[in-house]
Formats: structure tokens, sequence, C-alpha cells
């Protein structure tokens, strides 16, 4: 036979190997099992139904990480000598490269792509030579092909990919190929193997695992961050921590040559809180430096990496905040509202970022529904921030259709508005009508600690509709509200307090008189409040002897640094007439100053406006007959004693005139 004779009849062979079934079993009956960790014996689940793969012999490896030994369970195909191994079935071993193989590759990504399920990628990878491109880029289009499915069509694909014949297959081929595959295909391969399900205790997710870590100084800056994401989900195992660790010593050698801001951040991310501050500082003037490459995504996506570590960089946030700004018509609802989020995470406000949301979406309100701008207004309420256009927005869309709220939808916004005491001026009364409309048609449907929740926020604004209040006042509504018990039981005491003193002080007018039993209103707070010392000092120095009282209590609820008591006029009291010599003026003549302070968050931020608590504070008092006088606590410390002493001066005694509007107060 010749030569040429031989290599056409090889030809042929090959021909005929190749036009078999995809899913067909080639290679000979299993031959030797020997499992020496029954928990690890299968490649991806640990389930009975599944056995290993014929043909396929299992020995014993033991992997070091982290002073441990972690031993694992290794699958090889005996096939002579032949040192690249090779899974039974669908992938066959990668032949050597022909001149025109790159043409025949680019059918199989063009229909890769196409592929809509995991299922549709094992079909089409039973069609072709595995790779170790082909395998990594299988593995991510399956996970790929499941993120825009909704949550139950994803279930069904998982369980149809889990049962399908190839994906084992894969996944065997998975763990052989991986000390073949570049540090890129390794990264998102790991990352979809994850992502897809598979238990991170198995073989093939702690075999790409270690060889992560073993490969670890060839991954470059785009594989290192596809690696940090995928560690972001990983559970705590030997293999995985070493791999957390090693990671982040890989990010401080790489910090300086990272170029890629997407890269950047995702390294950020896996830093995480934990990191030192020496080592946040760097990230953060890396970052800066690549500021001027910021998109609006970049932008967006760097408040929340700050908030994932913990980091408040005002310089960092001044730069992604204000491109917001700028841009806030381009940016998607969730992604907004993510970034408020962020913002409470880091303790960090943005007056200029916020109105510019506010006004946004004021001014676009017909293009989001209730529940869209019942969470921004929510996000705005965690912030203490006044969002003042999207108030009365929200207020005239609520007063035109107040039907279609939900009870989950006003309970938020009677938190909402109640909280951060906007005033809505035209729009007060029929906001109030409207909502309590809607909160009277659910009052059948609702739990007692929701209506005491309505019943407090109403309370709060100064609305007192018969019907909740009827209801709430009821015994049997008093006792389910009392035998709740538990941490929230003080709560609800506090806000049935309150309710109590709304009723007896506000005095609205109802069909019958409603008061709250003593029996439910529980006993009162312990006054464990402290005079503030550089208050306590000021008002001693400028008030006459015997015209200071300290420490006051009132009503058993709202606590009072210092009661000044200035005597009134003789003439006022006489109504106009000559006094008699030694007449001096009543009590009731007299003005009571009640001086407090307050702490910042009492006040909506930016603004001299007080929120819900501090103002029905306010307004008790008022009505009590005090003149109230509130000083907030941070500038108080920041004065000196003189300074303090002119201030209090300006604000307690009649002869100096009070401002008439309060100045917006600084950060």
């Amino acid at each position: 036979m010749t030569a040429r004779t031989a290599e056409v009849l090889l030809g042929w062979a090959l021909r005929i190997c190749n036009h078999r079934r995809p899913w067909q079993h080639r290679g000979p009956q299993m031959l030797m099992i020997e499992s020496f960790d029954r928990g690890l014996s299968h490649i991806w689940s640990t389930g009975p139904s599944h056995r290993p793969l014929a043909g396929l012999a299992i020995y014993k490896v033991r992997y070091y990480s982290q002073g441990k030994t972690y031993g694992q369970d290794v699958v090889e195909r005996k096939q002579g000598n032949s040192i690249q191994t090779q899974s039974s079935g669908t992938w066959s071993s990668p032949s050597r490269t022909s001149p025109d193989q790159p043409a025949k590759r680019v059918p199989f990504y063009d229909q890769l792509r196409e592929c809509g399920s995991p299922s549709d990628v094992l079909d089409l990878a039973g069609q072709y030579t595995a790779t170790h491109r082909r395998v990594s880029n299988c593995l991510t289009r399956c996970w790929e092909s499941t993120k825009k499915m909704s949550e139950e069509q994803r279930r069904y694909e998982l369980r149809i990919m889990f049962e399908h014949a190839g994906f084992e297959e894969l996944l065997q081929r998975t763990m052989q190929d991986a000390r073949h595959m570049r540090s890129e295909d390794l990264a998102y391969s790991l990352l979809a193997t994850v992502k897809l399900g598979v238990s991170q205790s198995s073989r093939v997710v702690q075999t790409l695992l270690r060889v992560c870590q073993e490969n670890l100084n060839e991954f470059d800056e785009k594989s290192l961050s596809v690696l940090a994401s995928c560690l972001e989900h990983l559970e705590s195992s030997p293999n995985g921590d070493a791999l957390k660790e090693g990671v982040r010593l890989m990010i401080e050698a790489l910090l300086p040559r990272i170029q890629n801001v997407m890269s950047l951040q995702t390294l950020m991310r896996h830093m995480g809180r934990d990191t030192p501050v020496d080592i946040k500082k760097k990230l953060e003037r890396k970052a800066l430096s690549l500021a001027d490459q910021f998109t609006l995504p970049n932008s967006q996506y760097m408040i929340t990496t700050l908030a994932s570590m913990g980091f408040c960089s005002k310089p960092l946030l001044a730069v992604c905040s204000r491109k917001i700004a700028e841009h806030v018509h381009g940016v998607p609802f969730h992604r907004l509202v993510s970034v408020l989020r962020a913002y409470k995470e880091l303790h960090s406000r943005d007056v200029a970022l916020f109105t510019a949301i506010s006004d946004y979406v004021a001014s676009s309100i017909t293009m989001w529904n209730n529940k869209q701008l019942i969470l921004f207004l929510s996000a705005f309420e965690d912030l203490a921030f006044c969002p003042t256009a999207m108030l009365d927005a929200f207020a005239e869309r609520v007063i035109k259709n107040p039907d279609a709220l939900g009870l989950k939808d006003v309970l938020s916004v009677l938190k909402t508005y109640s909280s951060l005491n906007h005033n809505l001026q035209g729009y007060r009364e029929p906001f109030l009508e409207g909502v309590t409309h809607v909160v009277v048609s659910y009052l059948p449907k609702m739990a007692a600690s929701e209506l005491l929740k309505v019943v407090y926020c109403l309370c709060l604004l100064g609305h007192f509709p018969a019907a909740p209040l009827e209801q709430l006042l009821q015994k049997e509504t008093l006792e389910e509200i009392s035998a709740r018990g538990g941490r929230l039981q003080k709560g609800m005491e506090k806000k049935l307090q309150i309710v109590d003193l709304c009723l007896r002080l506000d005095r609205p007018s109802l069909p019958k008189p409603l008061t709250v039993p003593p029996e439910a209103l529980g006993s009162p707070a312990p006054n464990d409040l402290s005079i503030n010392p550089g208050l306590s000092m000021t008002l001693q120095s400028i008030a006459q002897e015997g015209l200071l009282q300290e420490g006051v209590m009132v009503e058993d609820q709202y606590f009072i640094d210092g009661v000044i008591t200035q005597p009134g006029s003789l003439q006022e009291a006489t109504g106009g007439r000559a006094p008699y010599e030694g007449e001096f003026p009543p009590p009731e003549h007299s003005q009571r100053i009640a001086v407090f302070c307050a702490s910042p968050s009492s006040f909506c931020y930016g603004t001299s406006r007080p929120r819900g608590n501090l103002a029905i504070k306010l307004r008790h008092l008022t009505v009590l007959g005090y003149t109230p006088i509130v000083m907030l606590e941070h500038e108080l410390d920041n004065l000196s004693e003189e300074e303090r002493t002119e201030l209090l001066k300006t604000q307690i005694f009649p002869e100096q005139e009070r401002p008439a509007n309060v100045e917006q107060m600084t950060d």
C-alpha cells in the first residue's frame, strides 16, 4: 500500500467517525471507580441519579491551600501514553490546526451567539470539536442566555440544562482543560459555572479555583476583574479564601498599570470594606487619575462601588455627582435609586445632585408610575432631604386619582410626607382628603399595627379623620397592639402617646370626644436625657436669678434644656392703666421661653425646616404657652463662649429682634 493510499483511507475513516451521533458514548465501559470522597465523586452534583462518566478512572490528588490539605478527585481517561485527556461522547480532542481551520471556526461562534437557552448551547457544542476557547465560551453563553429570562423560565431552563447529557460532559471537559486555558477563559469559566448554580463544593468549581490560584501571576487587569466579580459571590472554602487573598495582593501589584475604569471599579468592589485605609487611598488616587475617562454609567457605578467599600471619597463623589446631575435625564430609574441609596450608606449628602434628580422626576412625572415615584420619595426621606418639586407634583397626582394608591403605597406616602413636614400650601387639604379616602377604604383589611402607623402620621400632619381614630381606639384594636409585645412594643406605645397628646392638645373637631385609655399608653419614657453643658453655662450667665429652670420634661414627652421665664409688661397686664405701687404682673402675663438643642438629623438636610418629631414638639410647646427656641448642637459646640452668649441673647430677649427668616444651614 502506497503512502497516498494510506492517507486517503485514513481520511475516510475520520469522516465516518465524525458522522456518528452527537451524544453517543463511544469508548469502553467503566473500567474502575475508586472514590475517596463520595461527596465529590461527581462533577457537579452529589445526587444519586448522576453517575461518573463511563470509561473514567478516579485517583486521589492532594491540593494544598493556606496550610491545609484540600482533597480533590480528578477524572482522567486511560488512553495509552497520551498526554491530552479526552472525555467520552460529544467532546473530542482538538486536532492540530490546519491552514483552513480559522474559516471553519466562524460558523460556531456565529451560531453560539444565536443560542437562546443553555440546552441550545449544549446541542450546538455536540456538533463541533472541542477547544479550550469553545469550552469556556459555551459555559459563558449558557449563563448569558438565562440573564434576561423571567425567574420561572430561568428555573425551567436550568433544570433542562442539568438534565442534558452534554452538560456533564461540558463540565468534564472544563475540568480537564482548565490548566491549558488562557487566564481570561479560565476566569469566565469559573464565573459562568458559579452563576449557573453548580455546587461550589463540586470538583469542577474547586479545580477551577485551584488552577486560578496557581496561574494568578498570569492574569491581566481584565481577567483579574472578571475573577474578582466572581469571587464576590463565592462561599468560604480553603481554595476560595486563598484565591481571594491572592487577588487582593495582585490588585495592589497591578494598580499602577490599570487603565480601564470598569476593571478598576470591579477590583475596588473585590477589595471590600475590610481594606486598610492606605490601600483605599491608593485606589482613590488611581480612580481620580482616570476621572477624565468616566462615562455616565462609570459615574453611577463608582458611587455604588464606594458604598460597597464603605469608603466616602468626597473628591470622587464630587466628580461623579456633577456628571450625573448634568445628564440626569439619561440615567435609568433603578440606577438613580441605587445612587440615592449609596449616598445613605456613605452618610453623605449632595444638595445639587438631589435637587437635580427631584426637579427632573417632577418635570417628567407622567413617565413614572406610582411605585417608582414612591421609591424615589422613600429614598429621599431616608436621606432626610426634602424634594420640594417632587412632593408637590406627586400630591397633585394623588389629588387627581387617590384610588390608584394601594395600602402599602399609602403607608409609605404618609410616612414620607409626615417625616419631611413639607408645606403643601394650597394642595394640603385636598391631598389629605384624598389620602384619607384611601385609608378609609382599606380600614377593613388593615392590621392594628398598620392602622396605628397611619393615624400617627396623620396626627403629625395635623389631620384627624374620625373613622381611623375611632377604629384605632376600639378595645379589640388596642388589645391586638398590646398583645404584640417584643422590641416593637415600646415604639407602638410611643406612637399611642403622641396620638393621645394630639387629641388633648390640638383638640380636633370630632363627632364625639376621643381619648386613648391610660392602660394602653404604657409607662412614660424615662428622663435619661442630659442638658447640653455649653448651653447650660450660657443660659446661667444671661438669665436673671430665679428665672431659669433647667432639665424640664413637659407632658412626659418633651425634654427642654432650659426654661427662662420673662415677666410680662405691667402696662399690658393692667389693660393700659397706670400700675399701683408695688404691683407685679400676674404669671399668665409672663413669657416662658423653652430653649433646647436638636441634632442636625432633626431638620431636613440643608434647611432649617424641622422634621416630623421636632415639628410636633414645636407645635405642642406653642400650644402649651412656650416660646420654643431650637439650637443646633454642632453649631453650639463650634462657638466660643462669647459667641454663644451673643447668639442666645439675640434669640431670647424680646428687646432684640429675632430674624424673620432662618438662614439656610450650611454643610
